[in-house]
C-alpha cells in the first residue's frame, strides 16, 4: 500500500503540473497535434508582440490599393501584404487582428463551457425535474439554426466584443450540457462516486471533485475543435457587420470590407481569409493530437480513482 501511495501523484499543484507534463509528452508522439500547436503558438507569439510586430499603424490610410511588396510612397517602407481601398496595411490589420480573435474566443470559449459544465453536471448528476427542466431550455435553444440566432442577440443588444461573448455563450452552452450531462450519466453510478457519497460529501463537491475530473479528457478535445467554431463564429459575425465596431481590425470585417473588390484585387481577402483558416487548423489538429492522450489520461484518472477508493473503504 506504502508503494501504490508513494506512486501516485501529489494532490493539487503537483498533480496538475504532473498532468500537464503527461499531456505534453503524449501531444510529442503525434505529429499532428505538434503542427497544430506550432500553428497556435505562433498567432499567440504574434499577437503578444503585435505593436512590435507591425510595420505601420492599422487604422492609418497610407496608400490605398498598393500590391503585396510595393514601397510606401510617403512614409517608407515596404507593404509586404499590400493595402486595402482605404490605404490601410493588410499586414499590419491582420497582425492587430489576431489580438481580437485570442482575446474574444477564449474568453467566449470558457464562459459557454462554465455555463455548460454546470448546466450539465446538475442534469446528468440530480436527474428527475432539474435534467427534466435544463434539458428542455437546451432543447429549445439548440431548435434555432445558430447563425439566425446569432444574429438575433447581436442585432438586439447591439455589436461589441462583450456581447459577441454573450450570444456565444447563449447559443453554445446548451450543446456542451448535452456532452457533459452525457459524461455525468455514466460516471455517476461508478465505484469512487459512491465512496464519497458514503463519506457525506456534498453533491456539488462530488460533482466538482470526482466526476468532472474524470470527464476531462472527451472535454479538452471538444473545447479545442469548439475553439475553432468560435473563431469561425466571430469571422462570420465581423462579415456580417456584426463584430467589433471599425476602425478595429477585425479578419472577418477585413473580409467583408474588401469582397466586391476581390477580383481586381485580391490579396484584400485572400491574406484575412488565409489568417482565419491557419488558426482554425491550428486548432483542430491539436485536437486530433490530443485525443489519443486525453482518453489515456482519462482512463488514468479512473484507475486513479479507483485504487483511491480502494484505501478509503
Amino acid at each position: 500500500m506504502t508503494t501504490a501511495l508513494s506512486d501516485m501523484p501529489k494532490a493539487g499543484i503537483g498533480a496538475a503540473l504532473w498532468r500537464a507534463v503527461k499531456s505534453f509528452a503524449l501531444l510529442r508522439e503525434s505529429w499532428v497535434g505538434m503542427v497544430g500547436a506550432f500553428l497556435i503558438i505562433f498567432w499567440v507569439l504574434v499577437a503578444l508582440f503585435a505593436p512590435l510586430l507591425a510595420p505601420f499603424d492599422p487604422n492609418s490610410s497610407i496608400q490605398p490599393f498598393a500590391k503585396p511588396g510595393m514601397e510606401a510612397v510617403k512614409t517608407g517602407g515596404t507593404f509586404w501584404l499590400g493595402t486595402d481601398h482605404i490605404g490601410r496595411d493588410i499586414l499590419s490589420r491582420i497582425i492587430w487582428g489576431s489580438r481580437t480573435v485570442l482575446i474574444y474566443a477564449p474568453l467566449a470559449t470558457l464562459s459557454a463551457y462554465t455555463v455548460g459544465i454546470l448546466m450539465g453536471l446538475a442534469a446528468g448528476y440530480r436527474g428527475g425535474w432539474v435534467d427534466d427542466i435544463l434539458s428542455r431550455v437546451a432543447d429549445i435553444i439548440l431548435s434555432f439554426p445558430v447563425l439566425v440566432l446569432y444574429i438575433i442577440i447581436i442585432a438586439t443588444i447591439g455589436a461589441s466584443g462583450i456581447n459577441i461573448i454573450i450570444a456565444i455563450t447563449f447559443a453554445s452552452s446548451p450543446g456542451i450540457m448535452r456532452i457533459v450531462r452525457g459524461l455525468v450519466l455514466d460516471l455517476r453510478n461508478r465505484d469512487y462516486v459512491a465512496a464519497a457519497q458514503t463519506r457525506g460529501e456534498s453533491d456539488w463537491r462530488v460533482m466538482l471533485v470526482e466526476i468532472l475530473p474524470n470527464a476531462r479528457g472527451p472535454l479538452i478535445v471538444d473545447a479545442c475543435l469548439r475553439l475553432g467554431y468560435v473563431i469561425i463564429t466571430i469571422g462570420v459575425l465581423g462579415f456580417l457587420g456584426l463584430g467589433l465596431p471599425p476602425p478595429d481590425p477585425d479578419w472577418g470585417g477585413m473580409v467583408n470590407e474588401t469582397r466586391q473588390m476581390a477580383m481586381a484585387f485580391p490579396h484584400m481577402t485572400l491574406f484575412p481569409c488565409i489568417a482565419i483558416s491557419s488558426l482554425i487548423l491550428g486548432f483542430n489538429l491539436l485536437a486530433d493530437g490530443l485525443q489519443p492522450s486525453a482518453c489515456c489520461l482519462q482512463k488514468q484518472a479512473a484507475l486513479a480513482a479507483t485504487a483511491a477508493t480502494g484505501l478509503f473503504c
